[in-house]
């Protein structure tokens, strides 16, 4: 039968040459892989015995009632018969349109979403999944607005299914496929089986990895306040839980009995020390923990791949073409010692934690590197010199301090004379002018933008300051604010907005000929029709 000969253009535009036909072999329905049945108990199983633990230390083998240990146990078999109704209830597989996943015995859940829609296939593995070699690979549209609803979690399946799972769904245009002839067969327990002749291992190229050195970031960054804090919480829920009362605790009482006969300044210093001690001790864990292992990799399949993590191991892989841009992110004790993270602007990233992170705390000058390797630009957008917003711009954000922080201070010393608050929050207060003052200046010295041949930069924050390169060809729209008083001082906020994650991207405090013209330059031709040129 004769067919029609395919244009070469339509209304002037060339049309892509057709796609060949694939005929794609579909995988039968999978299980999890068997293992899950030991593993998906393990972790609330090994949360119990860490609470039975903590009981017979404190009280005692003696001290546990028969009903506490019946409810252990209980839970204990609870869990494991959980396990494995789970494993025996899910399935899922892989068509040449959709992967879909079912799950549930009494309440079941069919669960698809369309290939050509899907955007992550990330992994992770805690350390029981690492012990086992399973990971947990969750499928995803990287929608924003839909939460976990748009994906799909295999919890858990083994380490050569999730590699083919991520190589398969990522892959856009797959080579024809006629026959499963030379193709690993999968398992009914979810595994792939080893092939007869092993595939060529694929092809990277290790853009960065974890440099011991970099450990000297850590102690500049919050997290090791954060797991202060999370255990101090942690640690005063456990003990209403198990009615143990601290203060009367051996420990505790010598400690007031010192704190009473000591002077209240050695006290608070020593505190002081303490607090910082562990907050340098946590940050050191917390980094550790979380980025040991880190790799940076570029792959001939047109991906950039991500792995860090020392208990519980993470990856993300991110398709080239939907890297939009990037940010760099300094934080103000990180500032000071010349560190910073870097952030993919990327579509289809979801809302996983960390989903786009390239780079953990580090040099600021390996960041500059690490963003002209992903851009493949030189020198890095991140390191060229920007273009200074105007003097008003300082007027503008000092402004608020005037007004804010008298109405703020004078609301705490009315409470306090009314000896409903004690008078030190309002000279707290007080005391915090200078520092406010200080982040508005250090906020407008900041300011700043640029524009290059392929990206519009930008620069604003003084606790976190954030630099971000957004690829010209991803702005969609523009989004121009300007509040009265910024029309007073002929300033306004130019927003770019994009498909990625952010949504929209600012360069604040702008001249308001400059923002309308870096607008115009950066996309030309889409900001032209609502300009008024007098």
């Amino acid at each position: 039968m004769s067919q029609e000969a395919r244009p070469s253009e339509v209304d002037g535009f060339a049309v892509a040459p057709e796609a060949p036909d694939a005929v794609v072999v579909e995988q039968d329905w999978q299980r999890l892989h068997k293992r899950t049945v030991v593993v998906a108990p393990l972790s609330e199983i090994a949360g119990l015995l860490g609470v039975a633990f903590l009981l017979l230390v404190v009280r005692g083998f003696s001290g546990l009632s028969w009903i506490e240990m019946g409810i252990g146990i209980t839970a204990a078999v609870a869990l494991i018969v959980f396990g494995v109704l789970r494993w025996y209830t899910t399935r899922y597989r892989v068509t040449s349109t959709h992967v879909e996943l079912h799950t549930g015995l009494v309440f079941k859940k069919e669960r698809s979403v369309a290939r050509d829609r899907l955007r992550t296939v990330d992994a992770t593995a805690d350390v029981f999944h690492r012990i086992f070699g399973l990971s947990v690979v969750k499928i995803g549209t990287g929608r924003q607005d839909q939460g976990t609803e748009d994906e799909l979690s295999l919890d858990a399946i083994d380490h050569a299914e999730a590699d083919r799972l991520r190589a398969l769904l990522l892959r856009r245009l797959p080579a024809p496929v006629t026959s499963t002839e030379g193709l690993p067969p999968v398992r009914p327990d979810g595994s792939v089986a080893e092939s007869a002749e092993p595939a060529a291992a694929e092809s990277e190229r290790v853009l960065t990895k974890l440099d011991p050195k970099w450990l000297r970031f850590a102690p500049f960054t919050l997290f090791g306040l954060i797991a202060v804090g999370a255990l101090g919480a942690a640690g005063a829920w456990l003990a209403r839980t198990l009615n143990i009362d601290v203060a009367h605790l051996p420990v505790a009482e010598a400690l007031l009995g010192w704190i009473r006969h000591t002077p209240i300044a050695l006290v608070i210093a020593l505190a002081l020390g303490v607090l910082l001690v562990l907050a340098v001790l946590g940050s050191l864990v917390v980094y550790v923990l979380s980025y040991w292992n880190y790799k940076l990799t570029r792959r001939d399949d047109g991906t950039v791949h991500v792995a860090y993590g020392l208990l519980t191991l993470r990856s993300v892989t991110i398709e080239e073409k939907r890297i939009k841009g990037v940010e760099l992110h300094e934080q103000l004790l990180l500032r000071q010692v010349r560190g910073a993270t870097v952030k993919a602007v990327a579509t289809g990233l979801g809302t996983g934690q960390d989903s786009g992170m390239l780079l953990p705390p580090a040099p600021v000058a390996e960041a500059h590197r690490v963003v002209a390797e992903i851009l493949e630009v030189d020198p890095a957008p991140t390191a060229i010199p920007l273009r200074k917003h105007p003097r008003a711009a300082l007027r503008r954000l000092m402004l608020w301090d005037f007004v804010v922080l008298p109405v703020i201070i004078g609301g705490l010393a009315v409470l306090a004379w009314q000896d409903i608050f004690p008078d030190w929050p309002w000279q707290a207060a007080l005391a915090l002018i200078p520092v406010v003052l200080l982040i508005s200046w250090d906020e407008y010295r900041n300011l700043g933008h640029a524009l290059t041949e392929k990206y519009l930069v930008s620069r604003s924050g003084s606790v976190l300051r954030n630099t971000v390169v957004l690829q010209r060809t991803g702005i969609i729209g523009w989004r121009i604010r300007q509040s009265i008083l910024q029309r007073r001082a002929h300033m306004l906020t130019v927003g770019a907005t994009s498909a990625t994650s952010g949504g929209v991207y600012e360069v604040q405090y702008v001249d308001q000929n400059d923002g309308l013209e870096l607008a115009e330059a950066a996309v030309p031709e889409l900001l032209t029709p609502f300009l008024e040129r007098g």
